[in-house]
């Protein structure tokens, strides 16, 4: 494996590498639908793997299925020391929108087409996405979560996490089951998670910003010194940034 920017980072058992691939932006428009140019997309995961990214971030939303298929396509059989992080807890409807899905038979659906989709017996880390498109929301998780606890336990997920979550849903999950990661929206203009990163850090968990570059909204900010700015904020901190191009991922690493 290459060495990338960051090292590496443990989930539970399993270790990636803090430089991932969030592998949405491979999706047409509104992450909808296939990619213009599907042969690109591919080169985009192959080209990840071979220049050493372990930890691949990815949704059975995304197009919908699309993100999947494709990695499934690109990838299988997959490395030993691939890891690919999925989210449950949203589908799709036909105008794009991400309704929620939540309830616990909701939960096991998705669980069980990310598993068909990717071509895997079970699943290395499931995210609880919580909230909705517009952010967190408060509530208890407890059902949810417990959910998918049940599917842990019938081996079908080997760690969880939450996503889109509130500081006291983090603490609420904590309570019913461990978790190995938190992936919320985090970026150099968005820092209202700065005392959870810092928690999950003491506490040996993982923090995931999604929008690492503010996603519909880039940051006013070259993307290497946004990138650069996260791997050094905290050493738990994972890297997940999107692209379409092998040229920007090439960038993107070279650029640390």
């Amino acid at each position: 494996m290459n060495t990338l920017p960051g090292g590496t980072w443990t989930l539970g058992d399993l270790t990636v590498s803090r430089f991932g691939y969030g592998a949405m932006q491979l999706t047409g428009p509104r992450v909808m639908g296939p990619p213009a140019d599907r042969d690109g997309a591919l080169k985009v995961l192959r080209e990840a793997v071979d220049l050493g990214i372990t930890h691949i971030d990815t949704s059975d939303a995304y197009g919908p299925r699309i993100t999947n298929e494709l990695i499934r396509e690109a990838l299988h059989p997959y490395p030993e020391s691939l890891r690919i992080a999925t989210k449950v807890g949203a589908t799709r409807d036909a105008e794009g929108g991400w309704p929620v899905a939540r309830r616990p038979e909701d939960l096991r659906r998705q669980v069980h087409d990310n598993l068909k989709s990717l071509g895997l017996d079970v699943l290395d880390l499931v995210y609880l996405r919580l909230g909705d498109a517009t952010g967190p929301q408060p509530g208890s998780i407890a059902e949810a979560f417990g959910a998918l606890v049940e599917l842990q336990q019938e081996g079908l997920i080997r760690h969880l996490g939450v996503s889109n979550a509130l500081a006291d849903q983090v603490a609420e999950a904590q309570r019913i089951a461990p978790i190995v990661s938190v992936q919320n929206m985090y970026n150099l203009a968005h820092r209202h998670d700065d005392e959870l990163i810092d928690r999950l850090a003491a506490e040996g968990i993982a923090y995931v910003p999604f929008f690492p570059l503010g996603g519909f909204t880039p940051l006013q900010a070259p993307r290497s010194a946004a990138l650069a700015w996260l791997l050094q904020r905290s050493p738990n901190i994972l890297l997940i940034p999107g692209t379409s191009s092998v040229a920007h991922l090439r960038e993107n690493i070279a650029g640390l």
